[in-house]
């Protein structure tokens, strides 16, 4: 027999297995099963990362419109008084005193804050367009998750529905036994009869044919376990639930394969890969007209705010004389600003036009892949399509063959061999069939993934 269930192992994702001692059974349906495995991916939070790192770059553009420079500092110390030997000479007169001294014997707490600010008035619209790159990169930096996401949706996607064929092979293989049994019993009853119709070859073939069988069975066995623990991980089942599918019979998803200059059209239209080079693109362009223009004279408004105090030190009242240990100053006006680091200017704007031209070259070389990968996808779902009607068709053939041989031995006109042949197809057919229903079903899901369709459009339950 041709049905083999080790495809299954490629949907792990890398998960790890754990033990499940079962109590109740709850059947979901895809979208609850894709929902709690992307809220519990660790993938999927890793990527998010670059999505919320992409948001941030934007809070801090956006930062720059006001105060983008604002600092506050102290000074904190022990300093000595002054004194004067000067007689009668005020104390905001000290400056007057050519021989005034420290006065080592009289110590104070030193305090003195600093307050400056600068506000940008006019920049020619740099910081704008600083902020529009930005906002550009974060939404860039979404559709790349968006992709990344639908990767990982595909893979949960077969893994679904791998559980549902599982238990449809597992429900025919416990069918199957019993045609086996039926088959084994009359080879056994021509035997002690004597019918010399049935000649070793012929038992030997089905003695291999069981053998083939029950390692068939321990397979799907051992399968079944392995998506169901799969399935406990990415669930987080952690009350010892079993989860199974709500539906419990595998077919062909009711979506009908379009022409392929379709599927292309709606690649172009519809991959985010594409949307995030695209704005990928045009943010690069907008950061790089930000660079010119902050490369410009830009005008700003300033402050700044001075205190000081030492209690054993006078403040001087002359505002020509400073006194930096007991004061209070302020100020503010207007300042131009100008890089003159043109060297540096000019690397920096060259490097980001070589990013952008990389970025184009990124965006060719995404759009000749992804028209590859819609062409490989539509042939095998085309493929799958005609496996999957033929081997209906061909089923229903071996169903009448099985039906006229078993009329023919029960009337005693038959023969067992092409009895036995009869029941062998039939279950070969059967089992051949959801197989390729499940691969028609996955190589659809990857078509409409690949053209950028959504993966809910299949999805009927």
């Amino acid at each position: 027999m041709t049905a083999r269930i080790s495809f299954f192992l490629i949907l792990v994702l890398g998960l790890s297995t754990v033990t499940v001692q079962a109590q109740d059974t709850l059947r979901i349906d895809f979208q609850t099963f894709l929902s709690k495995a992307l809220n519990n991916s660790g993938q999927v939070d890793y990527e998010k990362q670059d999505v919320e790192l992409a948001e941030n770059r934007l809070d801090q553009a956006k930062a720059q419109r006001i105060l983008p420079s604002v600092e506050f500092n102290s000074q904190h110390g022990l300093v000595p008084g002054v004194k004067s030997d000067v007689s009668g000479l005020p104390e905001d007169e000290y400056y007057l005193d050519p021989n005034l001294r420290n006065d080592w014997d009289d110590w104070a707490v030193f305090t003195r804050f600093q307050l400056t600010a600068a506000q940008p008035v006019f920049t020619w619209g740099a910081i704008n367009k600083a902020i529009d790159a930005a906002r550009l990169g974060a939404e860039a930096a979404q559709y790349s998750f968006e992709a990344k996401k639908e990767d990982l949706e595909i893979r949960l996607f077969e893994l679904y529905y791998s559980r549902v064929l599982a238990m449809e092979i597992e429900r025919l293989l416990d069918e199957a036994q019993d045609k086996v049994n039926q088959i084994e019993g009359q080879i056994e009853d021509m035997q002690e009869d004597g019918d010399t119709s049935l000649d070793d070859s012929e038992i030997f073939k089905f003695e291999i044919f069981k053998s083939e069988f029950e390692i068939q069975k321990a397979e799907v066995a051992e399968n079944m376990r392995f998506v169901q623990e799969t399935w406990n991980y990415i669930l987080r089942n952690n009350e010892n639930t079993i989860y199974e599918p709500e539906i419990r019979f595998l077919d062909p998803v009711s979506a009908e394969i379009e022409p392929v200059d379709f599927y292309q059209q709606s690649a172009f239209s519809n991959r985010p890969e594409l949307k995030a080079l695209d704005l990928g693109q045009e943010a690069t362009r907008t950061y790089v007209s930000s660079l010119k223009r902050q490369n410009l004279p830009g005008l700003f408004l300033g402050g700044y705010l001075n205190f000081a105090n030492t209690p054993n030190r006078p403040r001087q009242s002359n505002p020509f004389i400073q006194n930096n240990t007991n004061l209070f100053s302020g100020g503010f006006g207007f300042t131009v600003r100008q890089n003159l680091n043109f060297l540096s200017i000019k690397a920096n704007i060259e490097r980001n036009q070589i990013e952008l031209r990389k970025i184009n070259y990124a965006e060719d070389a995404a759009k000749d892949g992804i028209l590859l990968e819609v062409n490989n996808y539509y042939r095998q779902a085309a493929l799958a399509d005609v496996k999957v009607k033929q081997t209906d068709e061909a089923l229903v053939t071996s169903k009448k063959w099985l039906r006229q041989e078993q009329l023919d031995y029960d009337f005693g006109m038959g023969d067992t061999k092409d009895l036995i042949d009869a029941m062998k197809k039939e279950l070969e057919l059967k089992l051949q069939l959801k197989q390729r229903v499940f691969e028609y079903n996955s190589s659809l899901a990857k078509l409409n993934k690949s053209a950028g369709i959504p993966l809910t459009t299949l999805i009927t339950n």
